[in-house]
């Protein structure tokens, strides 16, 4: 194998793993909150229907990958997007997603999935 399908294998792996660990709905929740400022847990919790537990550790998630930033305030840990690229590819696709079902787009154009025949 030369180094030019080594350095495509490596895109192609570094996509998949972003794709993987955005593939929960709360976790596009969660970017999508956290596009416009930064959140303590409380403010996510208001907008997104989870338990704490289960909230934090999608953050800790988040964040370990490098996708979300945080920081300290007192007892509080505010978290914000850490990742312009994964912030942008899940507006980008959720946003061609709800077009799509609001409009007239082909079947053939659609990013959701064919109905089976």
């Amino acid at each position: 194998m030369n180094g030019a399908d080594d350095d495509s294998d490596e895109v192609f792996a570094s996509a998949a793993d972003l794709f993987k660990l955005m593939s929960t709905p709360i976790r596009l929740k969660i970017i999508s909150a956290l596009c416009g400022h930064e959140k303590n847990v409380s403010q996510l919790l208001t907008e997104i229907d989870t338990t704490q537990p289960n909230m934090s550790q999608h953050l800790a998630a988040l964040h370990r990958a490098g996708v979300l930033a945080r920081r300290r305030d007192a007892t509080q840990i505010y978290y914000r997007i850490g990742s312009e690229r994964a912030a942008t590819l899940c507006r980008a696709v959720c946003m061609q997603i709800a077009i799509e079902r609001d409009s007239d787009v082909p079947a053939a154009d659609r990013l959701l999935p064919l109905a089976a025949p």
